[in-house]
C-alpha cells in the first residue's frame, strides 16, 4: 500500500504560528506533525508516500532532505503554483501513485496513535469516521445488508451528508431519515481505491475546476459507489488545524511521555 499525506494547506486558522512555516511543520510535543504523520504510516508498514506541498513548499522539502525522508520513499507533489484542495491535489498526484492497491490519505494535521493497519478496505473508499461534535456530518445507511465488523462500523455506507444546523443535504434530493440512517463526522483518514480515478477525474470536469475537496466527491459519488465507515475503538485523535485543539494535542503528548 502507498500513501498521500496532504501537507499543502495554509493553516489560516493558526496565524501567526504559520506566517513564516506551514501548518505540517507546526510543532506537537516538541515534533513537527509530518513526522508525526510519517512516523505512523511507518508503523504501519508503508514505504512509499505522496506528499503535497504549496504554502512555504520548500521547507517541506528541505524539512525531509534533512531527515533522509525518514527512511521511506517520498514523492513530492508540488502544488506550489495553485493550491488544489484533497480532491484536486489526489488527481495531481495521480502519476505518482502507481498500481491497484489501495492508497491512504492522510491530512497532515490529524495527530493519531491509531494502528493504520486496523483500517481494511471495503468498497471504493473506506473512511475513518467519528462522532466528536460538528453539525456538518456524513450520512450514512445501517440497511446495505452487508457483513460488518463486530462494532457494525464496516456495515454503514456512505448516502449523504446533512448539516445539522441548518438542515441542509447533500446530494439534490437525498432526505434524512433518523430512523434508517446514522451521522459521523469524518476524521481526515480513508483508504481509496484506484479503481475511482475515472470518477473523480469526471467530478472535476463536471465541477468545472481541477481545485476541489473530496469530501463532496464522496457523497456525490456515493449513489454509484460502495464507500464504507469504519470507527475502531480505542485511540486518541486530535485535528490540530486551530489554537485550542493544537494545545490540547501537545498537552496529550506531553502528558503522556
Amino acid at each position: 500500500m502507498k500513501a498521500m499525506i496532504y501537507a499543502a494547506g495554509l493553516g489560516t486558522r493558526l496565524r501567526p504560528l504559520t506566517d513564516d512555516r506551514p501548518k505540517a511543520l507546526i510543532e506537537v510535543g516538541g515534533k513537527p506533525m509530518l513526522q508525526h504523520v510519517i512516523e505512523n504510516i511507518k508503523k504501519a508498514g508503508i514505504t512509499r508516500a505522496v506528499v503535497n506541498v504549496h504554502h512555504f513548499a520548500g521547507k517541506v522539502i528541505d524539512f525531509l532532505d534533512r531527515n533522509g525522508n525518514f527512511g521511506i520513499d517520498i514523492a513530492i507533489s508540488d502544488e506550489s503554483d495553485r493550491l488544489l484542495d484533497t480532491g484536486g491535489g489526489l488527481l495531481k498526484a495521480r502519476p505518482l501513485l502507481d498500481g491497484d492497491e489501495p492508497i491512504l490519505l492522510h491530512n497532515a494535521d490529524i495527530l493519531t496513535d491509531l494502528d493504520l493497519r486496523l483500517m481494511k478496505m471495503r468498497g471504493d473508499a473506506t473512511l475513518l469516521v467519528g462522532s466528536r461534535g460538528s453539525s456538518r456530518r456524513l450520512v450514512f445507511d445501517h440497511n446495505d445488508g452487508n457483513n460488518g465488523s463486530a462494532d457494525g462500523s464496516d456495515m454503514m455506507q456512505l448516502c449523504g451528508w446533512i448539516d445539522t444546523a441548518s438542515g441542509a443535504t447533500r446530494p439534490d434530493g437525498f432526505i434524512y431519515d433518523p430512523s434508517r440512517h446514522t451521522t459521523r463526522s469524518f476524521n481526515g483518514i480513508h483508504l481509496f481505491s484506484p479503481a475511482l480515478f475515472p470518477t473523480l477525474e469526471d467530478y472535476s470536469r463536471s465541477a468545472g475546476s481541477d481545485a476541489f475537496s473530496i469530501t463532496p466527491f464522496y457523497v456525490a459519488a456515493s449513489g454509484t459507489h460502495s464507500i464504507y465507515a469504519t470507527e475502531p475503538d480505542g485511540y486518541s485523535w486530535f485535528d490540530i488545524g486551530r489554537p485550542e485543539t493544537l494545545a490540547a494535542a501537545d498537552r496529550h503528548l506531553r502528558d503522556r511521555n
